[in-house]
Formats: C-alpha cells, structure tokens, sequence
C-alpha cells in the first residue's frame, strides 16, 4: 500500500509505495494525489476520493512514451487493454492510444 506519514511543516515522509507501481516518480505521485484531494475537497464521498486516488496512482504505474517493450510485454498490454473496460483513456481522460490508417502514416512519411 501506500504509506504517507506528516513530516513537519508542509512535508510528507513516503515509508511504502504499493509494489505494483514499481519504481514510481514518488514526488510526482504525492503531488497528483495532493492535487487531486485539493481539487475534490470534502465534496467526495471516501469511496470517490479512493477512486480518484487509485486512478493517479494507475497513472504513474502505466507504461510511459519512451519505455521499450519486448514482443511479450507489448502482447500482454493489448491483452490485458482488451479484459479492460474503457482501457481507450486514462482515469484523467487521456488517450491510452491512438488509430493510424495506412493513408494516415503514408501522409506522415510522404508517401502520398
């Protein structure tokens, strides 16, 4: 789990992240999640405050722009994007991928 202590004035000590998330941007992670409960306030129920919690942390879990996959890894991505519902898009609403037609890739590369 997750695991966020106060640390006097305006810090946190992070004594546990949850393992899935790998090796995290834990910076990044306390400040989107710091954001997010901010922006949502004392108007989410602790269910939807968890919801939006659990989404930024699947955020800094995900596969990033640059990461180089093997064959393997990249099949079982599509494959587990496939059992997951709206998998087209982040819990913030971003695109997960994006459809390319050929005449779209050929105009990109001059081909047409």
């Amino acid at each position: 789990g997750l695991i966020v202590e106060a640390f006097g004035a305006g810090a946190v000590l992070v004594r546990e992240t949850p393992a899935l998330l790998g090796d995290p941007d834990v910076q990044g992670l306390i400040r989107d999640i710091a954001d997010d409960l901010a922006e949502h306030g004392a108007a989410l129920s602790l269910k939807e405050r968890m919801a939006e919690v659990c989404g930024t942390m699947a955020c800094h879990g995900s596969v990033r722009a640059g990461r180089v996959l093997s064959a393997p890894e990249m099949n079982a991505l599509l494959r587990q994007m496939e059992a997951t519902p709206h998998s087209g898009q982040c819990n913030h609403g971003r695109p997960t991928y994006v459809e390319l037609k050929l005449g779209d890739l050929e105009k990109l590369f001059g081909r047409r």
